[in-house]
């Protein structure tokens, strides 16, 4: 008996699969968007348009005002060094096996490894400008935190007494840069002195080593949170970040790691990868309660610690949080430190003055383009990714968290309190929407990282970023 042949589907032609540039036509067209906004902000302030005058006057000579390189805070200096030639021997080498090697490593030695990455590539950035003036001398200027400790006395004088030298008007007002923080801040460096860690490298090497470990914070966030796969991905990017040209120069990357380790301490406490949740979260609360401490826009952290709490379905790491978090409070008060004064106080003398100076109507927008600066245009396109509905719903971890801190960016944006400079004082949101490239098709990974480093070498070495 003959079986009954088989019925033959017919042969359908496959569809020919689109261009590398048809595939990604959303995110290279936002990329271009994005650079076409950062090439105008560098642009336009050297036009005299009559928007971009100085609210209290309308004199052209004014314009200066804005900053030389806006919406860069620094001066026009093309330079390099042999450390030029270290960082672009690391740029090479993560471009090449980074992203290979994140997928391969133990987890432990990626983080750590991640760490050391961010560690190297901000180091080698910062001594393209010279041992001295790009590390060693960065903190200490006449204004610096270190040159105001002599008239710091002791830690309680310093904390009843740093309220009242903040306003301009006052008999010994403190520099700009220390009167916008709060009194945790310099307390920090008066206590590194007494410690016997005293001296610009000191502060220096201290600001670094912390403010590149946010690199290995963002990692382990972002793994607690349920996606080992995009903390891996994220691993090239956050060591090798644009960002690093700041880390390098700033207490800000200090303050941007605190906060960074605070949310991750949460995040270990609410998805119970610790054994003693209660501890951690109440550690994450210390913690954070001291970065608020350290600057006041991180009171906006508090958006992505809910988040974290959302996203892992357990609120009960709150109360130890918010108790940590209190306590800190609680001790700088009664040691004569009251932050709604501080704050209060600061404000007043911003609108005063330097605000005064640079117009809402450039800066508003030109901040955006400086944060753009640090996070990379491969960041930028990164986070268009992160507005995926489907995984936000299912509250995945890595999109979530970027989205919040786009919120957060947006809200300190309108603000008004941040008007330049925001390369440096954004610093810890940054370190977070630096990761976002993660989210790009793995095959454009390698062209991501060389872009975001080819622009910080650019900046780095076009620029001599001053504060």
């Amino acid at each position: 008996m003959r079986p009954f042949p088989r019925k033959v589907r017919p042969t359908v032609p496959e569809r020919p699969s689109r261009s590398w540039p048809g595939r990604y036509r959303l995110d290279l067209e936002w990329a271009s968007f994005v650079s076409a906004v950062v090439l105008v902000a560098f642009v336009v302030p050297h036009f005299h348009l009559p928007w971009l005058s100085p609210l209290d006057s309308q004199d052209p000579s004014q314009y200066r005002l804005l900053a030389e390189t806006a919406p860069i805070l620094g001066r026009w200096l093309p330079h390099c060094n042999w450390a030029t030639l270290c960082a672009v021997l690391i740029a090479v080498a993560i471009v090449t096996w980074g992203p290979a090697l994140a997928q391969r490593m133990p987890w432990g030695r990626l983080v750590v490894g991640a760490w050391l990455t961010a560690l190297a590539w901000t180091m080698s950035l910062a001594l393209i400008d010279g041992v001295t003036r790009g590390f060693a001398g960065r903190l200490n200027g006449s204004g610096s935190y270190l040159a105001m400790i002599p008239r710091a006395g002791g830690v309680s004088g310093l904390l009843h007494s740093f309220a009242s030298h903040i306003p301009a008007t006052s008999r010994a007002p403190w520099d700009l840069s220390i009167a916008g923080d709060p009194a945790g801040a310099l307390l920090t460096f008066f206590g590194l002195n007494r410690f016997g860690l005293g001296g610009p490298v000191w502060a220096a090497a201290f600001c670094v080593v912390a403010g590149s470990s946010s690199a290995a914070a963002v990692l382990i966030t972002v793994r607690a949170l349920g996606d080992e796969q995009a903390a891996r991905s994220a691993a090239p990017f956050v060591g090798l970040a644009p960002l690093a040209v700041w880390v390098g120069v700033s207490a800000d990357a200090y303050f941007a790691a605190t906060a960074a380790w605070g949310l991750t301490l949460l995040a270990l406490a609410a998805t119970g990868r610790s054994r003693f949740p209660s501890a951690v979260s109440l550690a994450a609360g210390v913690v954070l309660g001291f970065s608020v401490y350290l600057d006041y826009g991180l009171i906006l952290m508090a958006v992505p610690a809910i988040a974290i709490l959302v996203i892992a379905r357990n609120y009960r790491p709150l109360i130890g949080t918010a108790a940590g978090a209190l306590m800190v409070a609680g001790l700088f008060t009664v040691m004569g430190f009251w932050w709604f004064d501080g704050l209060s106080l600061l404000r007043q003398r911003y609108w005063a003055g330097v605000a005064r100076q640079r117009p809402f109507s450039y800066w508003v927008w030109a901040n955006l383009a400086s944060l753009t600066c640090a996070i990379g245009v491969a960041g930028a396109t990164g986070l268009r990714r992160a507005f995926d509905l489907q995984a936000l719903r299912r509250r995945a971890g890595l999109p979530v968290m970027l989205v919040v801190f786009v919120a957060v960016v947006a809200a300190a944006d309108l603000s008004g309190l941040s008007k330049a400079e925001t390369e440096r004082i954004w610093l810890p949101f940054a370190v977070w929407l630096v990761a976002a490239p993660a989210l790009l098709p793995r095959g454009s990974h390698r062209l991501c990282l060389a872009t975001q480093a080819m622009g910080a070498l650019l900046i780095n070495s076009l620029l001599l970023t001053t504060w």
